[in-house]
């Protein structure tokens, strides 16, 4: 996030992770506190689409960590959610088979999407769904996507799976993306946190791993730190 509003709670308050709620999940808000250095858009754009993205970072008791998007991709602001405001939520892989607007269906990254859907590809066997802009929109019916979007992707592997299982996850997702006209960007949600897949299928000796407690390069995402 760009701008972070500060927490509405003390500072030394117990930190929890609270499982109802997992990073990229998306929440319907029936309301969400201002904070004092919140941007001058973050209202419109709750007006628009009362929704927030779950970030990953831990909160007090009663609050979860959420991102606020605006119409621009510059527009981002981290704040803090009241739980008690929550009135639904979306997790990546509740969105996976949800149809666009069929005006927006010839958008490159609805097309990935289609075509991920359609084939008989590894992805079958894992849990999946589109995050980002694809995923805000499906979950919104607000248009979000542009003709030069990216498709976002979640995929969940808690089970360590071979290198080979990798590259050919890393080429399934190359080649739909290559006949969608646009880029497939996938993130794996590993024990030690969001992986990128194309670290992983670079074979890289360390790979940068995104969990609650902060990032950090680690030799095996499979190893829960």
């Amino acid at each position: 996030m760009r701008a972070c509003a500060a927490p509405p709670f003390a500072a030394d308050a117990p930190r929890v992770d609270d499982a109802r709620w997992r990073a990229h999940d998306l929440l319907r808000v029936a309301r969400l506190a201002p904070s004092d250095n919140e941007p001058d858009w973050v209202r419109g754009a709750l007006a628009r689409a009362p929704w927030v993205v779950v970030r990953r970072t831990c909160a007090a008791a009663g609050f979860v960590a959420v991102g606020v998007r605006g119409c621009v991709r510059s527009e981002r602001f981290g704040t803090w959610l009241n739980t008690e405001d929550i009135e639904s939520s979306s997790s990546p892989e509740d969105l996976r088979d949800v149809e666009p607007l069929s005006t927006r269906r010839a958008l490159p990254a609805f097309i990935a999407l289609a075509t991920l859907r359609a084939t008989a590809s590894p992805l079958r066997n894992h849990v999946w769904g589109p995050t980002g802009s694809a995923g805000f929109e499906l979950a919104t019916g607000v248009p979000t996507l542009t003709a030069s979007s990216d498709l976002d992707i979640l995929i969940r592997l808690p089970q360590r799976i071979s290198r080979a299982a990798i590259d050919t996850l890393a080429q399934t997702l190359a080649q739909a993306a290559s006949r969608a006209g646009t880029r497939i960007d996938a993130q794996l949600e590993t024990p030690a946190g969001g992986v990128a897949l194309a670290e992983l299928a670079a074979h890289k000796p360390r790979v940068l791993a995104r969990a609650s407690s902060g990032a950090q390069r680690i030799a095996d995402p499979w190893q829960a730190p």
